[in-house]
């Protein structure tokens, strides 16, 4: 990764002195992250309309800004990554303080039942992605940033504490603690399933 990066700069910057990329090499290296840039949105919108809007609106913002972005070891990506965790968190702030809107199915299925609907089979493997993807929604959102950051994405502590804003040490607290909630929620499934033992 970080020899790839050494040589698209020494492609793009020969004498090593000028490290602020011209208009068409700074959009070249950003669109080369676009699918990461989506599947980082999708989990964390979990929604495939609202992570297009939001790829759109950092790849806008990072267009903006694309006068302070320095071709720095790490490349464009943590820069990128840093911009739509920002934007991502300011949307989440913004949301959280919305009335959450209910549709007429639920409203008729809370009304009418009391009770939550029939749970998935656990046995299958759908209610084992159901189970882990129910765990990882419960962790604080800056443990599941960082836990997809390292485990989906394969970025290293460095480039997770860039393109977060936080030091490497957070980042490997914030992991270790993502990890650990992950394992103590996902422990009574795993004994159930026989998946680990006693």
């Amino acid at each position: 990764m970080f020899a790839a990066v050494a040589v698209i700069a020494r492609r793009l910057f020969p004498t090593g002195k000028d490290l602020k990329p011209t208009s068409e090499q700074f959009e070249a290296l950003a669109l080369e992250q676009l699918d990461m840039l989506y599947r980082v949105a999708r989990r964390l919108t979990r929604d495939a309309a609202a992570a297009e809007d939001l790829v759109q609106e950092t790849y806008l913002r990072a267009l903006r800004g694309r006068d302070s972005f320095d071709l720095k070891a790490h490349g464009i990506r943590p820069w990128l990554l840093r911009i739509m965790h920002n934007l991502h968190v300011s949307r989440g702030e913004l949301e959280s303080r919305q009335p959450a809107a209910l549709d007429q199915e639920q409203l008729q299925t809370a009304a009418t039942s009391g009770a939550e609907a029939v749970p998935w089979d656990l046995a299958s493997v759908d209610g084992m992605d159901e189970h882990l993807v129910r765990a990882m929604n419960a962790l604080a959102i800056e443990y599941q940033v960082v836990l997809q950051l390292w485990a989906i994405e394969d970025m290293s502590y460095k480039e997770i504490a860039e393109a977060v804003g936080v030091p490497i040490g957070t980042v490997m607290s914030r992991l270790h603690r993502a990890r650990q909630r992950l394992s103590e929620q996902l422990r009574p499934y795993a004994l159930r399933e026989r998946i680990i033992r006693e």
